[in-house]
């Protein structure tokens, strides 16, 4: 590798996004002088990101080498692996390659930004050969997970086969696709993988993710129970597999279906165009669902992670034409991701004080995860045989939890990397070489800025410490407002003190200073600043104002 992480007759993999995480997934291999990217998605923003929805990994490694990158190929529709192909693609100028229900989302993704035309997609087929790109030769490897075409890639280089999962499980009973056997997953092995990049996300479950059958079953028993109640299921809109099931389950317990939520309507329309629900039941409008009596309907619906404007979030508060009174039900066959707990929590309380009974998977095998847990873990490593264990799609604790998994099961290397390391895989030795800027980048408005930004950082402040906005006028009487300060009742004290500091800090500066307006501003600043932490305990974000003449 040259000194400007040009890669030489080697093989590199680096991530900018996904290791130590979950989501964001960015990975790159880097091989006699190219590159190729694996998945470009995107993840969104927590409480850390004040005014800000989507947060995408920071690209700059890689456009900076934008002339070398042969394409992104995608393992499958989850928004962690292509949620910012709208926002990148046209910059890094390279295509991206795809099967034909992940390409399918991705258009319309790029017809919404107005892009389309400007960005080439490869249609791959699963069963279909493979892609050559440069010094890379990839196979799509079907797997099981809670989308349609996830995927596994198979990518051939001169130094050996790197088995790249993506997202994936292990599933007797998948209901959607065909995942590849054991057998064949064996044959991959016989012919010898080099390095597994192995999804890490579940890898502290003792037992396996369980299968889609199992939750049909379930969800079956859970609806006949619930007769002549109104039933509403909260899923993933994604997972195509449990879209057909509760279509199963709709026509088995005598119930129409009615859809609430664009994802859902969007997911249901793009897999039928694919192959997918060809035996869905039709579907019924609002109006007609409330008008049928309240045990023939069941409601799918958005919003399960307590998305604040989704489906359920207005059910949940009456706001709605999809209505629910006490006694009725709602399913959640879908996993509590980590950071909605509250926003969840919250939704989940509005209903039960509106009488709503709630069930999760921790009541009833409603949901099933589409992550690998150890028993699959095992399983794959014994089936595959690497030489090299990479982990990868998880937190820090869940890599190195899989390190050490992978080392109890007589892998012979098994390399801990994250965001920013660039690992060469061979010759020789696995090892980590250096790291690089694998920074964050958020969607603020329209605009794409740095995640440690001044205007993010200053967001962050106003909401801890409030803001004071002082106004001297030219004959120097300071007037003091105050913006999220915890003083109620005591405000129009703290006020009138802090204007009697600032006109005290103005008569203390001296000869010069005293017409330097930077001295005036900031003696008025430091004032108003310590009047506002004496009766507040704040330090707020202080500006100040001079009007008049200079």
């Amino acid at each position: 590798m040259k000194k400007d992480f040009t890669p030489e007759d080697e093989l590199l993999f680096l991530a900018l996004g996904g290791s130590g995480e979950i989501g964001m997934n960015v990975n790159l291999y880097g091989c006699r002088g190219k590159w190729l990217m694996v998945d470009l998605g995107m993840t969104f923003s927590g409480d850390e990101y004040p005014g800000i929805d989507l947060v995408f990994a920071d690209l700059d490694f890689i456009e900076e080498r934008s002339a070398d990158l042969l394409g992104v190929v995608l393992t499958h529709a989850h928004e962690d692996h292509i949620g910012s192909v709208p926002y990148f693609a046209e910059e890094l100028g390279v295509p991206l390659y795809a099967t034909p229900f992940t390409a399918e989302l991705v258009r319309r993704k790029l017809e919404e930004a107005g892009i389309a035309g400007k960005i080439e997609i490869n249609i791959i087929e699963e069963d279909h050969g493979s892609i050559q790109l440069g010094p890379f030769e990839i196979t799509y490897i079907p797997l099981a997970h809670s989308i349609a075409e996830g995927n596994a890639l198979l990518i051939e280089t001169p130094f050996g086969r790197v088995f790249h999962t993506g997202d994936w499980k292990l599933d007797e009973e998948p209901l959607i696709g065909e995942p590849a056997t054991e057998e064949e997953l064996t044959d991959i092995g016989d012919g010898g993988v080099l390095a597994l990049v192995c999804d890490s996300t579940n890898v502290f479950n003792s037992a396996a993710s369980g299968s889609e059958g199992a939750v049909y079953r379930g969800l079956l028993e859970e609806v006949k129970k619930h007769r002549g109640k109104r039933v509403l299921v909260t899923t993933f809109a994604s997972n195509v597999a449990r879209l057909q099931t509760l279509g199963h389950v709709a026509e088995e317990t005598g119930r129409q279906l009615c859809v609430a939520g664009r994802s859902l309507d969007r997911i249901i329309e793009v897999a039928k165009d694919n192959g997918y629900l060809q035996h869905f039941p039709p579907l019924i409008d609002f109006v007609t669902a409330m008008g049928l009596p309240r045990g023939e309907v069941l409601i799918l619906g958005t919003g399960g992670q307590g998305e604040p404007r989704a489906a359920l979030a207005r059910i949940a508060e009456d706001n709605h034409q999809v209505g629910l009174t006490s006694g009725d039900v709602v399913l959640f066959s879908s996993r509590q991701i980590p950071g909605n707990e509250i926003a969840i929590g919250r939704i989940q309380n509005r209903l039960a004080e509106r009488g709503i009974v709630m069930i999760t998977d921790r009541q009833s095998e409603i949901h099933v995860s589409g992550h690998p847990g150890r028993p699959e873990l095992e399983a794959l490593y014994g089936w595959l045989r690497p030489n090299i264990l990479v982990p990868v799609h998880g937190e820090i604790r869940h890599m190195q939890e899989q390190v050490r998994l992978g080392r109890a099961n007589g892998i012979e290397h098994c390399v801990f990397q994250k965001n920013g390391d660039v690992v060469r895989l061979a010759p020789g030795t696995p090892s980590r070489l250096a790291q690089v800027r694998a920074g964050r980048l958020v969607l603020d408005g329209d605009i794409i800025a740095p995640a440690d930004g001044e205007a993010v950082t200053l967001r962050r402040r106003l909401a801890r410490d409030g803001m004071l906005l002082v106004v001297i006028d030219a004959a120097g009487r300071p007037q003091v407002e105050g913006y999220g300060l915890p003083l109620d009742e005591d405000y129009d004290a703290f006020v009138e003190e802090a204007q009697e500091d600032i006109v005290d800090a103005l008569k203390r500066l001296k000869s010069a200073r005293s017409r330097d307006r930077a001295a005036i501003m900031e003696a008025a600043r430091l004032a108003a600043r310590r009047a506002a932490q004496r009766w507040s305990g704040k330090k707020p974000q202080t500006r100040v104002i001079l009007v008049g003449d200079d």
